[in-house]
């Protein structure tokens, strides 16, 4: 298969500006060749992309595409019918430029975000292609705890909550091997309480220094990377300490917490269009009707926190990973991400770059992220300019994902 795709203005993902209109020769699903006026090979289909501005596939490296955000809404069915309910969610990804995903957590005891991974790679179903971490290990009464909110016909036999349960260096360590037996690409863990979870605070550091040591060792050995559900501040210096990867949301981080993180290496996943929203609308009782009266609580009580901890994000020099916590909100809005980012100081190819060359840094996937001869063919446009508005990330038009065109301009949304 060979594509060409012409009149576009072209950003590698690398550098600070677009190099301006170039064509893209697409060959066998990788990039030969980028370059002004190529000329069509024979048999090659011609995608005429003026006026638009191709940049490399986006990467959203936090989803959870089988949660919904009636969260404990998904305990209640099979892992048929949540596996099932999830084919849109994947498609509408996809078609929202976001040709990468990392899923850290699914709603079910099964490990069907595994097979969901298994079977977009395998060309069975239309998706990003997926780096999974199956369950979030959480202390019990932690994050990843919704015990309290599930009847007792739901507590036993052990179901999602007790699954993800570990308490202790050896139970966490089995939980560990557990996850990679199965087939976990990351590990997932809860450093700290958060907002939407019931029995716990955002400020709560929910593991020992010991017990996150061990959990991040142990899967180190296995050739795993960790991350943590992370808000206090004291949660992100000992994840920090243990080793991870990434530091999953840190809003509640100290600048200079931030400085040892980006002394460190560790990337940042802010996740800031979701806390933002519920922070800004913290005291606006419409837009909490329905939904938990302790979420709320939360977001008041640390609504100054959360808006001063993102102009540090800004202000720093954190590798910033572009992250949505799709799921906590309708996943066809994980765009609004970019907006946000930049409202908050971060500028607009900081947070391009977030999403395109640093996010392919982080997850370890040296042929995405930028566009250069040799790369696999991951590739998206978007009306306009989103160097000068960055708005226009919510409306990609054309998606190549691997050579393969799935989305055109024209097509509907």
């Amino acid at each position: 298969m060979t594509t060409l795709l012409t009149g576009a203005t072209v950003w590698d993902g690398l550098k600070d500006a677009p190099a301006g209109v170039r064509d893209i020769l697409v060959e066998d699903g990788r990039i030969t060749r980028i370059d002004e006026g190529i000329p069509a090979p024979d048999g090659a289909e011609v995608i005429d992309l003026s006026g638009h501005t191709v940049t490399p596939g986006f990467m959203d490296c936090h989803t959870h595409v089988t949660i919904t955000p009636d969260i404990t809404g998904a305990f209640g069915r099979s892992a048929t019918a949540t596996a099932l309910a999830t084919l849109p969610i994947l498609r509408t990804l996809l078609h929202n430029g976001f040709t990468t995903v990392r899923d850290l957590t699914g709603a079910d005891p099964a490990y069907n975000t595994l097979d969901l991974r298994d079977a977009v790679a395998e060309g069975l179903i239309e998706g990003p292609r997926m780096l999974v971490a199956p369950h979030l290990i959480s202390a019990r009464g932690g994050h990843g705890d919704f015990s309290s909110t599930l009847g007792d016909q739901y507590q036993s036999p052990p179901r999602l909550a007790e699954l993800a349960a570990a308490d202790g260096c050896d139970e966490i360590r089995t939980r560990v091997r557990t996850e990679i037996r199965a087939g976990a690409d990351w590990i997932k863990f809860g450093a700290t309480g958060g907002f939407s979870s019931p029995s716990d605070e955002p400020t709560q550091t929910t593991y020992t220094q010991d017990e996150m040591d061990t959990l991040v060792a142990t899967a180190r050995d296995l050739g795993r990377p960790a991350t943590p559900h992370c808000y206090g501040d004291e949660g992100v210096r000992r994840a920090v300490r243990a080793g991870v990867r990434s530091i999953e949301h840190g809003n509640l981080a100290t600048a200079e917490t931030l400085r040892m993180m980006a002394d460190q290496g560790v990337y940042l996943v802010p996740t800031q269009f979701t806390v933002l929203d519920d922070a800004r609308k913290a005291d606006d009782d419409a837009a909490w009707k329905g939904k938990p009266a302790y979420k709320r609580r939360k977001f008041q009580l640390h609504q100054k926190e959360l808006l001063d901890g993102a102009e540090h994000v800004a202000a720093s020099d954190i590798k910033i990973a572009f992250g949505t916590d799709a799921g906590m909100f309708p996943h066809a809005e994980n765009w609004r991400e970019f907006p946000t980012m930049v409202s908050t100081g971060i500028t607009p190819v900081r947070a391009l770059k977030a999403a395109t060359s640093v996010a392919a840094e982080l997850l370890g996937l040296d042929d995405l992220g930028v566009l250069a001869p040799g790369r696999i063919a991951d590739i998206i446009a978007m009306p306009g300019d989103p160097f000068t508005d960055i708005e226009v990330t919510g409306k990609v038009a054309f998606v190549m994902k691997e050579g393969t065109v799935h989305k055109r301009p024209g097509a509907p949304r």
